[in-house]
């Protein structure tokens, strides 16, 4: 039995009845390009192949009625119109947030019983929050005939993250999981996200793998570090007299940051500098040569370790034994205090790299990382049992 099966077997055992579809939506892996959306910049994201699966069914009756199967077995109970941000805790208020958002919006939205079952790991810093969202956003789309553009349920995923559960993400997660395709990165404007372009990514036809590397550090963008540094840059913006740090152009960056406080000083050059990566990133791709990326994620990560100081001591090791055991480039991937590494490596080095970070993990004392191989996968869509 595959997935899909299994979910829908589930829905039946618990609300009765066959489901009106199964949707899924991916997590992501970002090659290049952090903490630069909620500057209005640019990245680079792929989606992986895990994803959250939705088996949904709507309702009349105004009754939101939420399950998932990596839950505590309860199934959580709401009603749309009482739906309100701070009112729902745990993982239930990044969906329901998603039906809040579209009724705000607008949008004739009612119940529906969901249930999840979700591959993504949670806490590794590969937006398992941004999967159920978006999960949620392309099944009410469907469900309540809203025919509205990816783009559009993206944003609605990302005002449910920022406004009903409290954490100030920029569009990058929410983009990547419903507008990414197979065998493709995503080049991000966040400003403008619906010219994303989508950049050919064959990593196998060019011999080279991406590892991701899940240190099981958790982190929670909700504890107030994420708002902070989103708070400083908008701040450097202000001075600047710029509408976002996007609009500070390479050239200027060195005059700019003479005149600013020293604590915006580093955040102000890693957006700038990682917006160049981008650039840099898409241009390599698109002449062919994946391999010269390896620099690139680096680069970018010495930038958020230094910098944006979003590093830790798991991920700062994972690098360090990843480039010692013959990885091209390695970096940090996603918002930071702990997460996941990525590692592009040269195919068929998948479990040599992977055996000395983990290795260098044991050595040192820490939990073991988890080890998974990303390939550009499809972004979020309905799938058949």
């Amino acid at each position: 039995m595959n997935r899909p099966e299994q979910a829908a077997g589930t829905f039946a055992k618990l609300f009765g009845g066959a489901p009106d579809g199964i949707w899924a939506a991916p997590g992501r892996v970002n090659l290049i390009g952090e903490h630069t959306d909620y500057n209005d910049g640019f990245a680079l994201p792929i989606a992986l192949p895990q994803t959250t699966l939705l088996a949904a069914r709507a309702r009349t009756d105004g009754r939101l009625l939420l399950h998932s199967a990596q839950g505590d077995g309860r199934i959580t109970e709401l009603a749309v119109a009482a739906l309100a941000p701070g009112a729902v805790p745990g993982w239930a208020a990044y969906p329901a947030g998603v039906v809040w958002a579209l009724a705000e919006a607008g949008h004739p939205v009612g119940g529906a019983d969901l249930h999840f079952d979700s591959t993504v790991p949670t806490g590794a810093g590969l937006s398992s929050s941004a999967a159920l969202e978006c999960a949620v956003a392309v099944a009410y789309d469907e469900l309540y005939g809203l025919r509205l553009p990816g783009p559009g349920l993206a944003r609605i995923a990302q005002r449910a993250e920022n406004a009903f559960a409290g954490v100030p993400c920029g569009i990058m997660d929410q983009m990547a999981s419903v507008c990414c395709t197979t065998g493709a990165a995503l080049h991000l404007d966040a400003r403008t996200p619906e010219l994303h372009r989508q950049v050919p990514l064959d990593l196998p036809g060019q011999g080279l793998g991406l590892l991701v590397i899940d240190t099981r550090v958790s982190h929670d963008l909700g504890d107030g570090a994420y708002a902070a540094l989103r708070a400083g840059c908008e701040r450097a913006a202000r001075l600047l007299g710029l509408r976002a740090l996007r609009d500070l152009p390479a050239g200027d960056l060195a005059g700019a940051l003479e005149g600013l406080p020293a604590e915006l000083v580093p955040l102000v050059r890693h957006v700038v500098t990682e917006n160049g990566r981008v650039a840099e990133a898409v241009a390599r791709l698109r002449a062919d040569d994946a391999a010269a990326l390896g620099p690139i994620l680096t680069a970018g990560h010495a930038s958020l370790r230094d910098d944006y100081r979003v590093s830790c001591a798991e991920t700062d090791l994972a690098v360090t034994a990843a480039l010692g055991a013959g990885a091209l480039g390695a970096r940090m991937t996603g918002g930071g205090f702990g997460g996941s590494v990525i590692a592009l490596v040269e195919a068929g080095r998948e479990d040599a790299v992977g055996g000395a970070v983990v290795a260098a993990f044991g050595a040192s004392g820490h939990r073991l990382p988890r080890l998974l191989t990303a390939t550009p996968a499809a972004g979020a869509r309905r799938v058949e049992t």
